[in-house]
């Protein structure tokens, strides 16, 4: 399977993600994950300050950038069978992009809340920096306060999750993003893939069944 998470900051895309990599044994490839990853170990680079000002100003890291990252990704071994694309394409330059390399997609899942439970929900976010993992301090709590739930490491706060910066990176969805949605549904009719949108208001395990029940009918 070649998925793509869909869906607006904080809409719950991380904790799907790793939901659906674990049980499908699929590559979990967060472009999020792999900016912060590279600005973590190229801290005094040009091109990690770069990247670094985009996400704390919530604007968009340049396609040029993030196009170079997936297509290297995309191409280890691990991705022949599958993969999972969290956070790309963010517009419809990406996207075009996937379709001249010949990377097909299979299944898209786009994430749905309502803009005022948004910003609730970011704040309440908590991450594992060197993994990725998401939890949030209501919705989804490690079982130790403060904790990741597998190697007992500390959480922590995202530098871009704070109300000014989430505000401009729901501006950019909506510019960049949205357009993107209606890209892929206007291609439903050539049934090149398969397209669900799932309201995530509901509780972590019925979003859960939700997505699997889509998977396993998407796969027959």
């Amino acid at each position: 399977m070649r998925i793509i998470l869909l869906g607006p900051p904080g809409v719950g895309k991380g904790t799907y993600a790793q939901f659906i990599s674990e049980k499908y044994n699929l590559p979990n490839i967060s472009i999020g994950n792999i900016l912060r990853n590279y600005i973590l170990n190229n801290k005094n680079s040009i091109l990690s300050k770069k990247i670094k000002k985009c996400i704390n100003n919530g604007a968009m890291v340049p396609d040029y950038i993030t196009i170079k990252i997936i297509k290297n990704r995309l191409y280890n071994l691990d991705c022949k069978k599958g993969f999972l694309l969290d956070g790309y394409p963010r517009n419809i330059i990406q996207a075009d992009i996937l379709k001249k390399e010949n990377i097909n997609i299979d299944i898209i899942i786009e994430l749905y809340i309502p803009y005022n439970q948004i910003i609730k929900r970011i704040i309440g976010r908590r991450i594992h920096e060197p993994s990725g993992r998401t939890y949030h301090i209501i919705l989804n709590p490690p079982k130790i306060k403060g904790k990741d739930d597998i190697t007992g490491e500390k959480l922590i706060t995202r530098t871009d999750d704070n109300i000014s910066t989430i505000n401009n990176r729901l501006q950019e969805y909506l510019k960049q993003t949205q357009p993107l949605i209606k890209y892929y549904k206007n291609q439903l009719w050539k049934k090149r893939f398969f397209y669900k949108k799932i309201n995530n208001t509901s509780s972590i395990l019925d979003v859960k069944k939700k997505i699997d029940n889509f998977l396993k009918f998407s796969k027959l």
